[in-house]
């Protein structure tokens, strides 16, 4: 219990969570910078305060996720609001917006397809506004946090809800990137940390982990320019069997790439070009 009357730096001391986390969960209850948990460490909490943050810890120790406390989480450097209704931004994420990036050509056109809070779309967005960005999501209310992110950081992209590809109507994209749900059915990381608390449609096809994937993946061709890329961002184990769809689906220069941790968590494959 926290108790009305401690000073600041009292607090910092005897929250009990990792130091990172109570610096965090302080800054944000008492809406602080950073800087002030030093300079104003003999501020006395008053009972509001005390009482706010003591229901924050309390999320916490609950086992919710910082970022959903918190409502916002930091990805590829821009600060993105999150809520229940999507995904938290993982930083293994990040490789397959620089892969985009690297493979994007000056006012091309690029699909992003499952944008929960428009991580991917928005970073792309943001660091390329030559760019024509748009986000696809079945969740409207997804999408009205992707509109918030594109806004609040100053990116232009078009958010459109489908269901995959249902609302395209033939159009074209020089780069096609997603990160769908992938996590085998049943699979016991659904009950276990932070993605207790993720929107369960998110994180798994209610299938074998590979559905959602072939979708993608069967449909890329009406949708993607000759000599346009088509990124998938899947499980740990999963670089095999995505590599395997893309062959047979003509797809060339297939490929996986590792993230930080060295598991290949990105594959992807060029559409032919028009002979």
């Amino acid at each position: 219990m926290i108790e009305a009357g401690a000073t600041l730096g009292q607090v910092r001391l005897s929250l009990p969570l990792d130091p990172l986390e109570n610096r965090i969960l302080l800054c944000h209850a008492l809406r602080l910078p950073r800087v002030a948990l030093i300079t104003q460490s003999e501020r006395v909490l008053t009972v509001d305060e005390a009482a706010h943050l003591d229901t924050l810890v309390r999320r916490r120790l609950d086992g919710e996720p910082i970022a959903y406390i918190v409502g916002e989480r930091e990805f590829f450097g821009l600060p993105f609001k999150v809520s229940p209704a999507v995904l938290i931004p993982r930083p293994d994420t990040e490789l397959i917006v620089e892969l985009a990036l690297e493979r994007l050509a000056t006012g091309q056109r690029v699909l992003d397809m499952g944008t929960g809070s428009g991580a991917i779309a928005v970073s792309i967005a943001y660091t390329r506004p030559d760019a024509e960005v748009t986000a696809l999501d079945v969740s409207e209310e997804a999408l009205e946090i992707a509109r918030a992110n594109a806004a609040a950081n100053g990116a232009r992209v078009r958010c459109l809800r489908s269901d995959w590809y249902a609302v395209l109507n033939g159009e074209r994209f020089h780069l096609i990137v997603s990160n769908p749900p992938y996590i085998v059915a049943g699979d016991r990381h659904l009950g276990e940390g932070d993605l207790r608390f993720e929107p369960v449609d998110a994180l798994t096809d209610h299938a074998d982990g590979l559905s959602d994937l072939r979708t993608i993946v069967d449909g890329a061709a009406p949708h993607l320019e000759h000599g346009g890329w088509l990124l998938l961002e899947h499980g740990y184990d999963q670089a095999e069997a995505v590599r395997a769809m893309l062959k047979a689906r003509g797809f060339n220069e297939v490929q996986s790439w590792r993230d930080l941790a060295g598991i290949e968590r990105v594959s992807g494959g060029r559409r032919a070009m028009a002979s």
